[in-house]
């Protein structure tokens, strides 16, 4: 059968991802190996989103065709956000390249990957919000944590961020969903679930007209084998109180907030259209202390 390689860049968003594409073509009879020498094809799961995050998804791509080259690898296929965003660019620049696949397809990956091999070029770029939210995965994180992507996209609209236009609009996945795929992650032995999305403090209003994240927490408690529950990227206009008491009252939320600031001069907020001015920035860490003395607030500033 068939033996593909994989190279997966950028976040832990686009790593689960990553984890999908692997487990549909585990079950469809292809042989993942982590050495390239030999392999039918080898996918690159890219990041677009900032310009070192560019490169390094540039340079492994050439890495990639020089081996293809050297008759190492026999295929090249690029996927993720690069593909998502500079598809035509990198199809001219770079003609070792044997498919450009929009996250839309990941679904039907399988299928593209036989084209590929079977000596197809194959340019494949459906609307993104048809990238699966659901389905197997193929973890790459150590068995005793994993990753729970709660929803996929952003409708926020800083004016610095390509993420709508890679992604689409914000889109969660369905409560029901996530328990039981916690659940079975419980099961294989996550002792620890990293909650993220492009803004996991919305989740559930796209679906039910409301945050849900707290209620998400309090069933995701629930779970026999989890033991501690930690959250990435979290806006400060969504830090509700409800969240705040949440995390307080429940042992196994990690009194952890990864809270991306950005700024804090009120003039460059509004050019960025974040929501909220340095008073309320403060604000809402005053309300984090006096709720979570003890907590750990990682940020970020541009």
């Amino acid at each position: 059968m068939y033996k593909i390689g994989m190279i997966s860049l950028g976040c832990p968003k686009n790593q689960v991802d990553a984890e999908r594409i692997l487990a549909k073509l585990d079950r469809n009879g292809f042989t993942i190996d982590d050495c390239y020498d030999g392999v039918d094809a080898v996918i690159i799961n890219t990041c677009g989103f900032i310009d070192a995050a560019k490169q390094e998804a540039i340079e492994n791509i050439l890495e990639m065709a020089q081996l293809k080259e050297e008759g190492i690898v026999k295929k090249i296929i690029v996927t993720g956000c690069l593909a998502e965003r500079y598809k035509d660019e990198i199809l001219s620049e770079i003609p070792e390249i044997d498919a450009v696949v929009g996250i839309g397809a990941n679904g039907r990956i399988d299928e593209i990957v036989k084209r590929v091999i079977n000596g197809e070029n194959v340019y494949d770029m459906p609307c993104n919000e048809e990238l699966p939210l659901v389905g197997e995965r193929l973890l790459t994180t150590p068995e005793y944590w994993s990753y729970l992507k709660i929803a996929d996209g952003c409708s926020n609209r800083c004016t610095y961020c390509a993420i709508p236009s890679i992604r689409g609009n914000y889109r969660s996945v369905e409560f029901e969903t996530l328990i039981n795929e916690a659940s079975q992650l419980a099961a294989a032995g996550t002792k620890e679930l990293v909650l993220i999305a492009q803004d996991t403090t919305n989740y559930g209003v796209d679906l039910y007209g409301r945050i849900r994240l707290p209620e998400l927490l309090d069933a995701l408690c629930e779970i026999d084998g989890i033991e501690w529950i930690r959250m990435l990227y979290c806006y400060p206009d969504k830090i509700t109180d409800e969240l705040l008491e949440t995390m307080a009252k429940q042992p196994k939320v990690l009194p952890y907030i990864d809270l991306p600031l950005q700024h804090g001069d009120d003039k460059i907020l509004k050019a960025m259209n974040r929501r909220g001015d340095s008073a309320y920035l403060r604000e809402t860490i005053a309300r984090i202390r006096k709720a979570l003395p003890d907590a750990v607030i990682r940020t970020t500033f541009i």
